[in-house]
């Protein structure tokens, strides 16, 4: 699973205390794959498998400094966007995406969290439509993150493709649709491009282990780009390895658990 090319990915979200999302799932993904990752923390969260019970914002112009930062030394070869929060972070992270123009951005419209706490202010909805559906080289949302981008209803396949379609419309260049809120005992992703659609399927995995998994399949895509891989590849190896992830988790927590990212090293 892992590559020997490694990429450089500079993640911008929020931290997770109990490790199993933000951007603690996003450095162990990438790391897992061979890559390297770097960080521009937006947020502080208080949380655990049982949900989130604080949220402490970091300074836009703080998340810009540690971008540039980055950049301005180590340089990247992919970014990926998490959590955000409010309208002001969008704009701070529209302009890191600015600054480091022709490097491939995944974009991850994180709204809310697995137990249902707000992680984006429903003012800075319209935020992310406009200023980074535009910069993304990639756009991965869930169901309800689509309905909220737009407004249109997303309970199918169907459903899924149709919306995929109008975030290409509203400027992605490519959007990975998620399917797990889609009913049904076969979960299906979409990667929709200006080119066709690709789809991911795979049998439903009944567990409550399920914590920070649009988080790492973002990442594992961000890492795929970054070392160099074509779109495709990079999206089905990053498929296959949530995955496994889940299959194997560890089964911490007494909520929604978290996956074991570092199963590809364990696989040795």
């Amino acid at each position: 699973m892992p590559t020997t090319s490694q990429g450089r990915v500079l993640i911008l979200a929020g931290s997770d205390s109990g490790g199993g999302a933000g951007v603690q799932a996003d450095i162990k993904t990438v790391t897992a794959l061979g890559g390297y990752a770097a960080t521009a923390i937006t947020a502080i969260t208080i949380q655990n498998t049982l949900g989130v019970t604080g949220v402490h914002a970091i300074p836009p112009e703080v998340v810009e400094a540690q971008a540039y930062a980055v950049l301005d030394d180590i340089g990247a070869d992919a970014l990926k966007t998490g959590m955000l929060g409010d309208v002001a972070m969008v704009e701070a992270v529209a302009r890191v995406l600015d600054r480091a123009a022709g490097v491939p951005a995944v974009v991850d419209p994180v709204i809310t969290a697995k137990g249902g706490a707000a992680l984006l202010a429903s003012g800075a909805v319209a935020a992310v439509r406009s200023l980074l559906i535009p910069r993304a080289a990639l756009l991965t949302p869930n169901a309800p993150e689509a309905e909220a981008l737009t407004g249109l209803t997303v309970a199918t396949t169907d459903d899924l493709r149709r919306a995929g379609e109008a975030l290409l419309q509203a400027g992605a260049k490519a959007v990975l649709m998620k399917g797990g809120h889609v009913a049904g005992e076969r979960v299906v992703d979409l990667l929709i491009t200006p080119d066709g659609e690709t789809a991911f399927e795979g049998e439903r995995i009944e567990t409550r282990h399920t914590h920070g998994t649009g988080c790492t399949l973002a990442s594992a895509c961000a890492t795929g780009l970054a070392q160099g891989l074509p779109l495709v590849a990079a999206a089905a190896r990053a498929w296959d390895y949530v995955h496994e992830a889940m299959l194997r988790a560890p089964g911490f927590g007494a909520g929604h658990g978290p996956l074991d990212h570092a199963w590809p090293v364990r696989g040795r």
